[in-house]
């Protein structure tokens, strides 16, 4: 591969991952906010929290949507239409007077910014040859990665000197740079076709003959279900970090560092232990320790012995295991669907987000000031998804690709 060649790659690479970086840096650069948007906009932390369930809802429907929409009007346009809605939207937030203002412009910034997350995925493998689609995701990893480590730091240090409102500035602000970088370095890697149908009925019946999958059926909603409770921690730990533990919001930024980098070591190891292990007897060890750790978690909850350390050693191992928990689930739903994978993926992300959003709803309506209600939770789905894994007795019919666990990696980061 020549220099000029090398360097082109690079572009493609970084604007891919930052338009895929989109997912964590809108869910954490403002989190270290909560309070002080609570107290702005006159309401409580848990009901500041629904904002970060509406986001849940957007990304869960928008994934549904941009894949046909991709197929029928090329790459470049509905990429324009989302981020320039999510540009829109971002501004309302900004400017939002009112808690119930603040959710729906939430919503509908999600339901912009996925555009990122669904086309990028797509722009790689029309981009690149599909012997080195997984290094390419393995080096799209790394972009991401750095997302839900330096935002939520970011946007504590925002906030302290400029305001929560600046954080959603700032969102704008690097929305325009991703805009900018499609315009002038991206190229419209598939145009449009004009035979790809977009009436609900084929689509539905589309994804009604997947999801009857025995496979796909087990690992999807087993993996969901052990997914959803990285998004209690997320909508949580804010309450639990800043006003029960009483860490500032810049140090809460260094905690959620901490245990994000829990989630994103393991899911390297994951591909070391790929060489000696299957998907499944990683998936089956991962959920009985997680759920270990998810008794052990709430238990201190319950007896009164929550201690900050101790909640964040916890919480670290807890989401190191849905590291290994999340792209072997997800690859091992799509293994089955290589003619349909567009198809499956979207279904896939629905399901999980949409159970994502849920459990994070729950941790806001049973707020009763304690770290309870994230870590009950948390446990919850840990329990929950290992029971639905133990009692099904379906049997892999199509192993994963290396490939596709690694793209799985990179849908798992995006949503941090």
């Amino acid at each position: 591969m020549n220099r000029s060649k090398k360097q082109s790659n690079f572009y493609l690479i970084i604007i891919l991952g930052l338009m895929s970086a989109i997912g964590p840096l809108s869910i954490d650069m403002y989190l270290p906010a909560f309070s002080s948007i609570a107290t702005g906009l006159k309401t409580s932390v848990a009901t500041v929290t629904l904002s970060l369930s509406s986001f849940f809802i957007g990304i869960s429907i928008g994934q549904l949507l941009y894949g046909p929409l991709l197929e029928r009007f090329g790459r470049k346009k509905p990429v324009y239409f989302g981020l320039s809605l999510y540009a829109i939207s971002s501004f309302a937030c900004a400017t939002a007077m009112s808690v119930e203002t603040l959710i729906l412009f939430r919503f509908f910034q999600a339901l912009g910014g996925c555009v990122g997350m669904v086309a990028s995925r797509a722009m790689v493998r029309d981009l690149f040859d599909v012997k080195d689609n997984a290094k390419v995701f393995s080096t799209l990893m790394l972009v991401i990665a750095v997302s839900p480590i330096i935002a939520p730091t970011l946007g504590g240090f925002i906030n302290t000197y400029l305001g929560w409102r600046f954080i959603f500035g700032m969102l704008i602000v690097v929305i325009g740079f991703i805009i900018a970088g499609i315009y002038f370095l991206l190229p419209d890697s598939k145009g449009p076709d004009p035979t790809f149908s977009l009436k609900p009925r084929a689509i539905l019946s589309n994804f009604t003959t997947i999801i009857k999958h025995p496979q796909f059926a087990l690992y999807t909603f087993s993996g969901a279900t052990a997914s959803a409770g990285l998004y209690a921690f997320i909508s949580g730990s804010p309450f639990v970090f800043i006003e029960f533990f009483k860490v500032t919001q810049q140090h809460y930024g260094w905690v959620f560092a901490f245990v994000a980098s829990g989630l994103i070591g393991s899911s390297q190891l994951n591909s070391v232990l790929l060489k000696k292990f299957n998907s499944e007897q990683i998936i089956k060890a991962a959920l009985y320790f997680q759920m270990v750790i998810a008794i052990i978690l709430v238990s201190t909850a319950i007896l009164g012995m929550s201690e900050l350390y101790s909640t964040v050693l916890l919480v670290f191992l807890f989401l190191s295991c849905q590291g290994f928990i999340f792209p072997n689930a997800s690859a091992l739903s799509m293994a089955p669907f290589g003619h349909n994978a567009g198809s499956a993926s979207a279904l896939m992300g629905f399901i999980q987000m949409s159970f994502g959003a849920f459990m994070s709803a729950m941790v806001s309506v049973l707020h009763n000031q304690t770290a309870l209600p994230m870590t009950g939770v948390m446990a919850f789905c840990s329990i929950t998804a290992s029971l639905i894994y133990s009692l099904n007795k379906t049997k892999v019919v199509q192993k994963p690709t290396i490939q596709l666990v690694k793209e799985e990696e990179v849908e798992m980061i995006n949503t941090l």
